[in-house]
This record gives C-alpha cells, structure tokens and sequence, in this order.
C-alpha cells in the first residue's frame, strides 16, 4: 500500500506511519515542522518538508499515485482556538479544502480525515455519529466545516472521518508521542505534577457527574493507529462515505485518573481542586456500536493503569532527550 500522510510528525500522525512503516507499507510524509518534530518521522519514510497548500512544490514532489490519503495536519489546541479563530479557520478548514481539491485532482480517491469529538458539543450521555454537532469552540468548528465540505465532495472520492475523543499514551515501542511542553493535556500534567513534585489542579468539582469532576472517554493512542491501518485497507476496496468515533466507550472522571495513578505508586500526587473554565464539557463519552462493525478493540481491565504508564514513560522519556 501507498500512503500519503500529512501531518505525519506530529503525535497521531508519527504513530499512524509507524505503524504502516512496521507492516511494510510505503509511505510519504508531508509536514512543515511548524509544531511536528523530525525525531517523530521514520527514517524508512519519505519525508517532504512543506505546508500542505505549497500545490506547486507538491506538484513536483508527489510523483507517485497513493492508495490513501490520511490527513492529520491541523492546529489542534482548544483553548487556543478561543483567541484565534480565524487562524484556526484558515489552517483546519481553508488548508485542507485546498490540499483535498488537490488530491482530488490528481486522482487519489481515498481519504482519511482526523477530526474530533469536539465537534459534538456539550451531552450528558454517550454520543453516536447521529449526534447532533454543536461544537463551542473554533477548534471543533473548524473540523466540523471540513467534515462538510468532504460530505459535499462524496461523489468524487471516498473518505473515513474518524472523530477522536481524548486520545492518550504513547507508540508501543516509544518512538513517538505526545509533545511533554505546551502540552495542556490532562495526562501530560499529571505526568508533570508526578515527576516534578508539583501540586495538580483539578478545574471544577460541581459538575453533573458522579464525583463532580469531568468524564472523558480516553484511547490509547496505539489502538487509534490500529483503527487508521483498518479503515485504510477496507478504504482501498470498498465504496465508504462514514463517520466513525474513536474511543472505548468508557468515561473517566478526572478524579478517576488522579487516584488510579496514585494507586499505582508510592509518590502520590497532591491535588486541589479550582473554579471550573470556561467551555469545560463536563461528559463526552463515544457510543462505539459503528467502530466495532469494522474492528473489535479488546479492552482491559487494566486498560487505565496501562493509558497512564505509557504516557509517564514517555513523559520521562522526553525529559531526557
């Protein structure tokens, strides 16, 4: 198989090409390393340093036809988003308009968007794809604009939206993984706070839950890449138009994962809770009945001590590069 993958330095993207550089595909990475890291990239990859609307570079560079296109170069900060709008617009929603006219044209047909269970909005039970989308922040506007876009192109090409929810942990064998420093995730700072003594804040205790704290429906970020390689295979042999959510269909509240970790070791970390911000939804949880027609991922038991070890690892890690 021939994959294009833009974004491909970035955190899922880097996981994704791992995974098909691992089972022998080829593929060709298009980023400009605005926020990916080199380091991410596998060196068995091709990788093109440009922005994915530089048509004329892609033009001369891109000589070879692609079984799919899987496209994860975006902006994706949330709470950025409220400040920037229009740039985030222009990135997530105007870029890849452009690039996906491009591949249109040169007769790739398959697509695979990365998108976001930001686009659902505010609920208080499990969401499926028939949700109605009310994204509260321009990050998940701008991702719900592409979604369209690419259900207005549906008679020219095929495409998977895959909307994420909180994608955590790191590639199993370490190579990549989440960015440890303007990283604002909750699992990025709870590494932060175990590994450097700090306190942690938890941003609300009044919310409608059942500890007063948010739930997430958190995935592992190598079960995501496993879905990705799914959907590209069944994507290169099948006529599909589908939105598909990404996650276990499990909620955790914050207070959930805080004591999970300090149960598992001897430092604990001390936390204090805050006001609540704004735009914090206070459940988002994936109905997961339309992923498992196409892949069963087996959950564990252990399926939280494992999201978190992988991310301290990693967070480790990266301290020490």
């Amino acid at each position: 198989m021939k994959v294009l993958i833009t974004g491909g330095a970035g955190y899922i993207g880097s996981s994704v090409a791992w995974m098909f550089i691992d089972k022998g595909h080829h593929v060709t990475i298009v980023d400009n390393l605005i926020s990916g890291k080199l380091s991410n990239i596998p060196k068995k990859s091709k990788f093109i340093k440009s922005d994915i609307v530089n048509i004329n570079k892609l033009k001369k560079l891109l000589n070879k036809d692609y079984d799919v296109v899987l496209h994860f170069a975006a902006l994706i900060n949330n709470e950025e988003s409220l400040s920037k709008e229009k740039l985030y617009l222009k990135n997530n929603f105007h870029k890849s308009k452009i690039f996906l006219n491009f591949c249109i044209n040169k007769g790739i047909k398959n697509f695979i968007f990365s998108s976001s269970a930001a686009v659902y909005g505010p609920s208080k039970k499990s969401v499926n794809e028939n949700f109605k989308t009310k994204p509260i922040t321009p990050y998940g506007k701008s991702k719900l604009k592409f979604e369209k876009f690419l259900e207005k192109s549906k008679k020219k090409i095929n495409f998977v939206i895959l909307r994420y929810f909180n994608v955590v942990g790191a590639e199993e064998k370490m190579r990549c993984g989440f960015e440890i420093k303007k990283n604002k995730s909750l699992f990025n700072n709870l590494c932060k706070a175990y590994v450097h003594k700090k306190k942690f804040f938890i941003f609300g205790n009044n919310f409608n839950t059942p500890d007063g704290t948010p739930v997430r429906d958190y995935v592992h970020i190598k079960d995501l890449s496993k879905i990705h390689y799914k959907f590209a295979k069944i994507i290169r042999y099948k006529k599909i138009n589908s939105i598909i959510n990404c996650g276990y269909g499990t909620g955790y509240s914050v207070l959930d994962v805080v004591k999970k970790l300090n149960s598992l070791f001897n430092k604990k970390i001390v936390f204090q809770f805050k006001e609540k911000r704004k735009n914090d939804i206070e459940y988002s949880v994936a109905s997961t009945k339309k992923l498992k027609k196409f892949l069963i991922i087996k959950k564990s038991k252990n399926q939280l001590t494992s999201m978190i070890k992988s991310s301290l690892i990693w967070y480790i890690k990266s301290l020490e590069k």
